[in-house]
């Protein structure tokens, strides 16, 4: 054998390890995962919150209590963006940390409903009117197939008319 194909063999081995060692971690952060949002659906209220602003912002940079920084990892605290949300509840302003999927459909300047366990908004609800959804938006593939079977009806219709 020569020398390429053992470290072929050899990349092939490791790339096999590394993906068996992910399936693994990723099964047990969701065993994880669905424990905390059990906890958190459990302790979870309903408040009535007026969103002043949303931005992303690092946990140095977000207005949040110096207990609430100091308990987040170190690498959470220097690199990862928090979406933070504040609002203002009866007389106090509070910042609260919004979950990723809700963060976009939050309006600003309006009144809501939110689920907040602690200082984390997990859900939100119109408070007088309900909250549009904020569509994702379609990717390079899905426009151009968009376009082509509009090409297309407008073909055939051009063919009947003939």
């Amino acid at each position: 054998m020569s020398i390429i194909t053992i470290i072929l063999w050899v990349f092939l081995a490791v790339l096999l390890a590394a993906f068996i060692a992910l399936f693994f971690l990723n099964k047990k952060y969701s065993k994880a995962k669905e424990q905390q949002d059990l906890l958190i659906s459990k302790n979870s209220e309903w408040i009535t919150l007026l969103v002043i602003e949303k931005k992303r912002c690092k946990a140095s940079d977000s207005g949040l209590p110096n207990s609430i920084k100091q308990t987040l990892p170190k690498a959470f605290r220097r690199f990862k963006k928090l979406a933070i949300v504040k609002g203002k509840v009866g007389p106090k302003i509070i910042s609260f940390i919004a979950d990723e999927s809700i963060f976009d459909d939050i309006p600003i300047r309006t009144e809501i409903r939110a689920s907040v366990c602690g200082l984390y908004i997990t859900d939100i609800r119109g408070l007088r009117t309900p909250i549009e959804k904020n569509q994702k938006k379609k990717g390079f593939r899905a426009k151009m197939t968009e376009k082509y079977n509009e090409a297309s009806k407008e073909l055939n219709n051009n063919k009947k008319k003939k």
